[in-house]
């Protein structure tokens, strides 16, 4: 009675949902245009279906898209026969995938998570299994797969405890949907006890993707011309995937540590922020460049704002010493392993909870710094640029860290073919 109950309320809420979901994509298309695309497909719409049986794989944006390159790869090499098919629910995901996979896999964008939407997704498609990456639960769509016979499984899997709490409170209806998952494959140990606690059944732990993503040899060659660029006698400071507020609070640091010649290179996170950026820049009579203008970079400028798309591990390639945002003020992080692969010295702040053990560990091994504030960011950023050897310790130890972590796609296949077989 109270699965029924949570499902006719779960129901009525996607109803009342839908006009603020239309007017949401149009918001978003005030940016990115691209929100205007493909809207039938978010209602489970599709073009011809394909005659191959289908391997399906959701990946939310573009962390997500990017994480599952190893994955993708090893299927695309196990099951030749199979077509890959790629979900995503941004624009940006869709545009990454394009960009890393091309036509060696089918993309389209998951439907909104109505019954009618996610039905006729499954039967258009009807893949062989599907596979959700991190922290994917829809509970009509995994209804509807189950009522189909598609085995569904929840791979590098990550749940933090804020987030646990946030889904304990829809109760019956998150246990039900996760116990109609075939497997759960979690980062770590933590992840897996969360998971089991909101109700999956079969929980295995295999490690995190995103160590087995080798930085691609193209991005490490653009890493080694950008430095050039850049100049090689300036040092080079990146503050990756920075979110709102963070750029403002990167550039309070940059002042207390007056670093001559200090060459600055911020990533925000959101390309729908750059001119926000860029705004604030202004504001401060701070002289930038756009790296999307590709010109010579001058003496004078302080900041390059990194507003290329795919470039992340050339920025990181290029920095004597980066931080990784999303962490200083309380968004849970961002991914710092793209740093570590390339070994490049990394600075976190105190909020790193959507990457808890990855961050533990990296500090633990060397590989990174953790900061509590502002000062805290200027005083290990002046340290580090004033102290070579110090970078080059946790440059190595980062190399290590990354290294040591790899194997998850080994572990992961091995569960999957059980399902493919």
């Amino acid at each position: 009675m109270k699965l029924l109950l949570s499902r006719l309320i779960y129901a009525l809420l996607l109803v009342l949902a839908l006009p603020y979901t239309m007017l949401h994509l149009l918001w978003r298309a005030r940016r990115q245009p691209a929100y205007l695309q493909h809207w039938g497909e978010r209602f489970g719409f599709y073009p011809a279906r394909p005659t191959q049986p289908v391997i399906w794989l959701h990946a939310v944006s573009v962390g997500e898209t990017r994480a599952a390159v190893p994955l993708v790869q090893a299927l695309l090499a196990r099951y030749p026969g199979h077509r890959i098919l790629l979900t995503h629910t941004t624009p940006t995901g869709r545009a990454t995938s394009e960009s890393l996979f091309g036509e060696r896999v089918l993309r389209v964008y998951l439907p909104y998570d109505y019954s009618f939407a996610v039905r006729r997704f499954v039967r258009h498609f009807r893949p062989a299994i599907g596979l959700l990456m991190e922290t994917e639960i829809w509970p009509n769509l995994i209804v509807a797969c189950h009522a189909s016979g598609t085995p569904v499984l929840l791979v590098n899997a990550r749940l933090s405890a804020r987030s646990a709490r946030r889904y304990g409170w829809l109760g019956v209806l998150v246990r039900n949907s996760m116990g109609k998952l075939a497997a759960v494959v979690a980062q770590t140990r933590a992840d897996a006890d969360r998971l089991s606690q909101l109700g999956a059944l079969r929980v295995e732990v295999a490690g995190n993707l995103k160590f087995d993503c080798e930085p691609p040899h193209a991005q490490i060659q653009a890493g080694v011309r950008l430095r050039a660029q850049l100049g090689s006698a300036r040092p080079v400071f990146v503050a990756a995937s920075t979110r709102e507020g963070e750029e403002a609070l990167v550039l309070d640091a940059l002042e207390r540590v007056a670093h001559p010649n200090l060459l600055t290179v911020l990533v925000p996170r959101h390309p729908q922020r750059f001119d926000e950026v860029v705004a604030l820049l202004e504001r401060r009579g701070i002289i930038y460049q756009r790296r999307s203008a590709g010109r010579p970079m001058a003496a004078q400028t302080a900041v390059l704002l990194g507003d290329s798309m795919g470039e992340l591990f050339a920025y990181y390639r290029a920095a004597d010493v980066a931080f990784v945002g999303g962490s200083l003020l309380p968004f849970g992080g961002q991914n710092l392993i793209e740093a570590a692969a390339v070994g490049c010295p990394v600075l976190i702040g105190p909020h790193t909870w959507n990457f808890a053990e990855v961050a533990r560990q990296a500090v633990a091994s060397g590989a990174a710094k953790r900061v509590e504030d502002v000062a805290g960011l200027a005083r290990e950023l002046k340290g580090l640029l004033d102290d070579s050897s110090r970078r080059r310790q946790m440059s190595e130890a980062a190399l290590a860290f990354s290294r040591a972590h790899r194997g998850t796609v080994q572990r992961l296949m091995r569960i999957i073919d059980q399902f493919m077989d």
